[in-house]
């Protein structure tokens, strides 16, 4: 098959990173268009000044016989298919593309052309020109009107000839870069169960879902008036004349309490407001309730979802496939479905129908806080169609039920047979009582959650606080002893961590060894890379593995290796036993959710969006059903003897969390 490498620079108005690829390409204008077929030079089409893409370019774009290959495909295809939908073309068919950026993400590399270029040590003619970043802002983007360039709103070929010349060299490096990237890394190509799984991402992100306009544009409208509010009562009580600045916040706070604290940031607001701290005035404690308020952010996904949404009042490209490199779950994208406020109001149609209305003397009156409101809603801002309603069904601890099977942790396992609620079976184990969710020793469930939750993967103390432990008015001393408990109970699990770490060690030690383990798994490095093969037959990556021996504060070796860190730049990470099963793990649970969401669109099921392990199916009313839904979900997976799966879920008009 011939491979035909392509790359576009384009024109719009639009903000892509608001805005999204779908907007974008709604409003976009080609300006040059570089391709190469095979080994064949680069050429590039200059269709601002008139030039046409050739008519075989064409042809060969909708040809089954022809590979289109980019770095980050989705953005080539969709811009292409405007372009060439206007001149009454059909839209192309992603199973004949192949996205460069996403092989990439699966083998552990940057999602940056830049970047990856920079870590595969490219030579300086395959790599990306610096030089682009000031040109795509000069060429593609609207700019200012001023008195020198003539009050224009863009620049254009004609305006600066040379830099015009010097971008069009960029865009055919672009192709040359991509193509040498790909050619290191063709020996790497992901299984294809995974190229299926990219066409319905593609699928799935096409699909998009409907916004309700009527209760976004209310929230926003509100939010910017409770906002005033809150913000003249912070005036007032304090006279000061900015309450958003920190500085003159603090000065105002010493003025008070008689002492200054470091800062006035969210944790430090939160520990004051609990009173577990330092005591503080009632005009003090007012004020940091108004500060809460002032710098609450999550109404901004509404304007999200605005910026975002396209002509057919549904947002688009919400999910970016392999996003986590470690484990090759989605990442979000846009309005950022992973982070959603959840809801716990008992009457969501009277608060939609409130905010709607823009109704705040109603919110003031049936609810403690209207800002809350409007963030208990941000899910329901995603309806349905016409006629239609979502199907809402996810896993039941699904990472819990994988590290029973993967850790062959036997009561584990038959809890799960016996349909049992885990957290009560964990706390039972531990405590060595019978333990039934609101029954005979109820209370001990929230700290076989807590346990189950933090202490899976080898989390201590710290991992109990981020799960609210501390919050729950347990001590260090306590949350020592239930996770001393909970290790006692699970010893397969705890064994494996080590076991984990030992494979990964010898596997980069013994050059060529494949260190088996138990459920397919299997460990071997090729090429500078750690392969973790999980049971489904995908590989994770780990870049440029290496063992080094830290004498302090342990005395043993560690495991680290390159990718991204904390800090956002590329750089080497540690990583050890639970943090690897931890990526095992998760990344089986993805596993599990791609085969159901292959299952469930054979079935002919329509998702428009997934969730962690949620799937949110749009379905016409008297089509598909929750009880076969969550059916095909809990079905056996062949590379998964012996995982029982479960799924439950709800129907809705509107998303919630149930």
């Amino acid at each position: 098959m011939r491979v035909l490498a392509i790359d576009l620079e384009t024109y719009s108005d639009v903000d892509i990173v608001k805005g999204g690829l779908y907007r974008y390409a709604e409003n976009s204008e080609i300006l040059l268009f570089a391709y190469a077929y095979d080994d064949e030079p680069v050429r590039v089409i200059d269709l601002a000044q008139g030039e046409q893409i050739p008519t075989s370019v064409i042809y060969d774009l909708y040809s089954s016989d022809v590979l289109k290959t980019a770095f980050n495909a989705a953005f080539e295809m969709h811009v292409l298919n405007h372009y060439l939908g206007d001149k009454g073309g059909t839209p192309m068919e992603p199973e004949q593309w192949f996205c460069t950026m996403v092989q990439n993400y699966t083998l552990g590399l940057p999602g940056s052309l830049k970047d990856v270029g920079k870590v595969l040590n490219l030579a300086e003619d395959k790599q990306k020109l610096a030089t682009g970043k000031k040109l795509i802002q000069y060429f593609c983007k609207p700019c200012r009107p001023t008195l020198v360039n003539g009050g224009r709103t863009r620049n254009r070929p004609a305006d600066d000839p040379e830099k015009w010349e010097l971008f069009k060299t960029y865009n055919g490096q672009d192709v040359e870069a991509e193509r040498a990237i790909r050619k290191r890394i063709e020996g790497f190509y992901p299984i294809p169960r995974e190229r299926k799984l990219w066409c319905l991402d593609q699928k799935i992100n096409d699909a998009g879902v409907l916004l309700d306009e009527k209760l976004v544009e209310a929230a926003v409208h509100l939010d910017e008036r409770i906002k005033e509010q809150v913000m003249e009562k912070a005036v007032t009580l304090t006279g000061i004349k900015n309450p958003n600045s920190n500085a003159q916040l603090l000065d105002w706070f010493e003025q008070m309490e008689g002492w200054r604290p470091d800062t006035l940031d969210k944790g430090m607001r939160a520990e004051l407001l609990s009173g577990k701290g330092r005591q503080i005035s009632e005009p003090v404690k007012q004020m940091l309730q108004y500060k809460q308020l002032l710098a609450k952010t999550s109404v901004k996904k509404y304007i999200a979802m605005q910026n975002a949404e396209c002509s057919d009042g549904r947002v688009h490209g919400m999910l970016q496939f392999y996003g986590a490199a470690r484990t090759g779950r989605w990442a979000g994208r846009l309005v950022q479905l992973h982070n959603l406020p959840q809801n716990h109001l008992t009457d969501l149609d009277d608060a939609r129908a409130f905010v709607k209305a823009e109704d705040l003397d109603g919110l003031e009156l049936f609810y403690d806080s209207p800002s809350d409101v409007l963030s208990q809603l941000i899910r329901t801002a995603f309806i349905a169609g016409p006629g239609k309603r979502f199907i809402v069904a996810d896993f039941s601890a699904i990472e819990a039920r994988v590290i029973a099977w993967l850790a062959d942790e036997e009561w584990r396992q038959k809890a799960f047979a016996n349909g049992e609620d885990i957290y009560c079976a964990s706390a039972s184990q531990m405590f060595g009582v019978p333990v039934v969710k609101h029954g005979i020793n109820g209370e001990l469930r929230q700290k076989g959650k807590v346990a189950e939750l933090a202490c899976g993967y080898g989390g201590g103390v710290n991992a109990l606080k981020a799960f609210g432990a501390d919050k729950m008015g347990l001590s260090e001393a306590h949350m020592k002893e239930i996770i001393q408990k909970w290790r006692r109970s699970s010893p397969r699990i705890v064994k494996m961590w080590g076991e984990v770490e030992t494979a990964a060690k010898k596997a980069i030690r013994i050059k060529g060894a494949h260190v088996k383990y138990r459920h397919g798994i299997e460990f071997y490095t090729k090429s500078g890379l750690l392969f973790i093969q999980l049971p489904s037959g995908r590989a994770i990556a780990y870049v440029r593995p290496r063992i080094q021996h830290e004498a302090e504060p342990f005395d043993r070796d560690t495991l680290t290796y390159e990718g991204t860190t904390t800090a956002g730049s590329w750089g080497r990470n540690y990583t050890w036993g639970g943090k690897l099963v931890e990526n095992i793990v998760q990344a089986t649970a993805r596993d599990c959710l791609a085969m159901a969401m292959l299952r469930l669109d054979e079935a002919g099921y329509k998702i428009v969006m997934h969730v962690h392990d949620e799937v949110i199916l749009e379905m016409p009313y008297g089509q598909g059903s929750l009880d076969d839904a969550a059916g095909i979900m809990g079905q056996s997976i062949p590379w998964a003897p012996g995982l029982l799966l479960r799924a439950d879920g709800y129907e809705t008009e509107y998303y919630k969390k149930d």
